[in-house]
């Protein structure tokens, strides 16, 4: 990785910290809070692409791990990252690594724009929605003592803020391609 590489990584390292310090939504019928930073792994994935995008997000993991109040409500520590969320936080990794990679393949500069708006969008929802469920929604299950489907079930109420989010990352990823384009420059 170049220094230019490292820096990027820390950049949203630091993206996913200040996202953890908008107020989280804690719903009563399921144990994980409703946050901003799941938008992270989006931003990262479509920003920066599959490897800087995961290593970005395995940077934040080691804040979180050595204790860091990083974490949506202030949270940090190996405890969280035992508790009923560490699915989720974990998801965060490949989900940024899922999103990067489909970004990288499928938005190309020479495209039209609604090609690499709908791309972007499709990176998001596999990559940021759909992956790190399939890490966080298993675990939820097995932590909570609740059945898989019913945890299937809690879990849908966090889709619209998903889907709002995955909105967020795909204009933002399209803006950044057109304004400073990163996603091409692969690490």
């Amino acid at each position: 990785m170049s220094t230019r590489d490292i820096v990027l990584v820390a950049l949203f390292a630091a993206i996913m910290t200040v996202l953890g310090l908008l107020p989280q939504i804690t719903l009563g019928f399921i144990p994980v809070p409703i946050t901003a930073q799941s938008l992270g792994p989006m931003l990262a994935g479509c920003i920066l692409g599959a490897r800087r995008g995961a290593a970005s997000m395995l940077l934040f993991l080691l804040l979180v791990a050595i204790g860091l109040p990083v974490l949506s409500g202030g949270r940090g520590g190996l405890a969280v990252l035992a508790g009923p969320g560490a699915g989720y936080i974990l998801g965060w990794v490949v989900g940024a690594y899922v999103c990067g990679l489909i970004a990288e393949r499928l938005v190309k500069e020479d495209q039209p724009e609604l090609s690499q708006f709908l791309s972007f969008l499709a990176a998001s929802v596999v990559g940021g929605i759909a992956v790190v469920y399939l890490f966080g929604v298993p675990w939820l299950a097995y932590m909570s003592g609740k059945a898989f489907f019913e945890t299937v079930l809690a879990s849908f109420f966090f889709l619209p803020g998903d889907l709002i989010k995955a909105f967020v990352a795909m204009l933002a990823g399209r803006a950044v391609l057109v304004g400073y384009p990163l996603l091409p420059q692969r690490a």
